[in-house]
This record gives C-alpha cells, structure tokens and sequence, in this order.
C-alpha cells in the first residue's frame, strides 16, 4: 500500500503538473540511440528535457499548451488539463446543446464570455487537441467539428500555432482516407449556433473554475481517470526511490531476447474509428500516425536489433520457417507502427527506413505482413565475447 507521503507527493504532481510523464513509454528514454525528440521541438517553452535516459518536464516552465502529446509516437506523456476522458465527457455533453457540432474552444476564447459556455468545451490551448478524438467524433456522426481560437498573434501560445494546423491537417486526413463527411473548421469567430443570447449567463459560467469544478463531470469517469493517474504514477516514484536501473523500470528479463513491449492505444483507437466511418476509399494515406518499414535487404545481416527495440511489436520475429536456409521472415504490422523511428536508430546497418505512407488495404487487413531479411551468418554474433 502506498504510503501517506506518496498519496500526498502524487496529488501534488497532479495539482500542478499539467502534462504527467511515463518515462517507460517514451522511446528516448528506452534507448540512447533514439533521436525522437519531437515533444522537445515542438515545445516552445523549452519545459521538457531527455538526458540519459531521463524523461523530465519542468512544471514552472511548462505552459500546458499540449502540443507536445499530440506528436508523442508512445504516449509518453499524459494530459492532465484537461485529462483525457474529462475532455471527452465535456464534449459529449455539449455536442446536443450545439445541434450536433463539436465546438472546442481555447481559453483565451472562452474568457471573452461571448459565447454560451453550455454549448462548447475548453481547453487551454488548441494544441491540446489530438486526431484520436477527432476521428471519434466523426464515428459517432458528429460532422461538424469546430475548433475556436482567439487572436494567436497576441497570445501566450502563439508559437504552438503550427503544431495545431499539423494536427487539423493530420485528423482530416484520416477521415478523408474513409469517405468521412465530418468536416473540421478552425476558426476565431464563434458559430452561430454558440452565440450566447443572455450575457449574464456567459459572465457567470466564466468565472467558474472549469477545470477543478468536479460537478461538471461525471463523477465515475473523473474518479476512474484520476485512480489510473495515480496508481501509475506511484509506480514510478516506487521505482525512483528504489533507484532501479533502467533494466530493471522496463522489466527486462534475462534471455528473453526482446525488450517489453508497450501497446500502441491511440493507433488502435484511431483505426477503431475509422473502422466504425466506412471503408477506405484511398489506396494509400500519407499519415503521422501508422507507418511503414522498408528494409534493404542487400545491406541487412539479420541482426534483429529492430524487433529487439521495437516498443509496440509492430516488428517481430516470424513464426513461419523460410524454404531458404540462409533467410529467415519478419512480421510486421501497420496498424502498430507509431513511426517513433526506433527500429532505425537501433538498426546497426542503417539498412531501414520508416515510411509516413502506408497501404490502406493493409491497414484494415489486421494480418502483419512477412518480410524476407538474410538470417545472421554462423559465428557473427552481435555480442561475442571471445572477440
């Protein structure tokens, strides 16, 4: 049980931290080699550092814009203002107030109580905003997805701007690749729909505290969020205080040949949904989120240094023996791919490549793909101690 000090220590985290970090998941901290460093580039508040496989975000820095969970390939880090399922809650209560449209606004919107705070859900930033809720709107016909902003070039947030549009761009491309009629908007003006019509009342709703004010969400959805937020989060100062080594966070185990693998949630989701819209009516979708490999085969020497690393299993070993004696099969799976680029940067090689174009009818097809790789000659082993 943890202790009275560890409830209060999490609490605190969560009180004033407004991304939390699972440093297991993050690819960075799994391995020296990766060169991910996309919450970092994005982060206009220079609040995130990876340092020998350590994950950290300065909470006085951070300015809870969100941008860095969007571009995470392993959910490294978790929202927590607002949490995910509170987001989602929020919306679906104001979606039948607004006539079927998703209206999400920013803060500085919102404080500008011109519009019905009934009717539309808020966030600090639109850089909070990820394709996973988008392309679950879509599948729960909600063709109307707006997204309010205030004036960004006089806003705190202004340099999270780009990370937005990449973002919207990327969300309307995963509805697009299914004949999805949803269409999202980015705007500064409030739909009409959202107008407010009693001033009082958009005065009132906006001195509440949105995100603290429990009453305005279901109690059982906020208490389950923040009972998973702290049991993982006790984990990791469990692991902290015991001062593991990194060996020992992942849960590595002697001989298993292969490092834990972690699942790849939002992929999942995401194809989930788009699975629910229609079928695909591309052939190919250029996408951040899923990817492919190409491996040349001339270069590689079947090492298996990238299902090794692989955090997702989206590469494995093959089951299946290959008629040739001197090759061997990968399996592989688009759907689990989150192009975190790991397999790469671990390739001794340098004979891989991962792909933002993947193959619609092997998306859907949930059947990994097998891939002929030379087997390692006799004798070359990676780690060879009488060398």
């Amino acid at each position: 049980m943890p202790s009275l000090n560890d409830l209060m220590e999490m609490m605190d985290a969560l009180e004033t931290k407004a991304v939390v970090t699972m440093p297991t998941r993050c690819v960075a901290v799994r391995n020296r080699n990766s060169q991910c460093r996309r919450c970092i580039d994005v982060c206009f508040a220079d609040a995130i550092e990876i340092e020998k496989n350590e994950l950290t975000i300065n909470a006085g820095a951070c300015v809870a814009c969100g941008c860095c969970i969007a571009v995470c390939p392993t959910q490294a880090l978790i929202p927590t203002d607002p949490m995910e399922e509170e987001l989602a809650h929020s919306v679906a209560q104001t979606v039948p107030l607004a006539e079927g449209a998703a209206v999400i606004a920013c803060a500085r919107m919102a404080a500008r109580q011109t519009g019905d705070p009934d009717k539309y859900s808020v966030v600090p930033c639109l850089g909070r905003m990820e394709e996973q809720l988008m392309v679950e709107l879509a599948a729960r016909d909600v063709n109307d997805i707006v997204l309010v902003d205030g004036t960004c070039q006089t806003c705190k947030y202004r340099a999270a701007v780009p990370a937005i549009d990449d973002t919207v761009d990327s969300a309307r491309s995963l509805l697009e690749a299914v004949g999805s009629q949803a269409q999202i908007t980015r705007t500064s003006e409030w739909p009409d729909v959202v107008k407010v019509e009693d001033l009082r009342k958009a005065v009132g709703a906006a001195r509440r505290d949105f995100f603290t004010q429990s009453g305005h969400y279901a109690k059982d959805v906020a208490k389950s969020a923040a009972e998973k937020m702290v049991n993982d989060k006790l984990k990791q100062l469990q692991l902290q205080k015991q001062e593991k080594s990194l060996r020992d966070k992942l849960g590595v185990k002697a001989g298993a040949g292969k490092m834990p693998t972690i699942e790849a949630d939002r992929n999942l989701a995401i194809l989930d949904g788009m699975a629910r819209i229609g079928e695909p009516v591309e052939e190919e979708m250029f996408t951040r989120i899923f990817g492919d490999v190409v491996i040349d085969t001339e270069l590689c020497s079947g090492c298996n240094m990238c299902v090794m690393f692989c955090p997702t299993d989206a590469l494995r070993k093959g089951y299946d023996t290959h008629p040739d004696e001197e090759m061997q099969y990968l399996e592989f799976s688009v759907a689990d791919c989150t192009q975190c680029n790991l397999c790469v940067d671990a390739c001794l090689k340098k004979c891989m490549e991962v792909v933002p174009v993947v193959s619609m009818a092997e998306l859907f097809d949930f059947e990994p793909r097998l891939i002929e790789i030379p087997k390692p000659k006799k004798g070359n082993k990676l780690f060879n101690r009488k060398r």
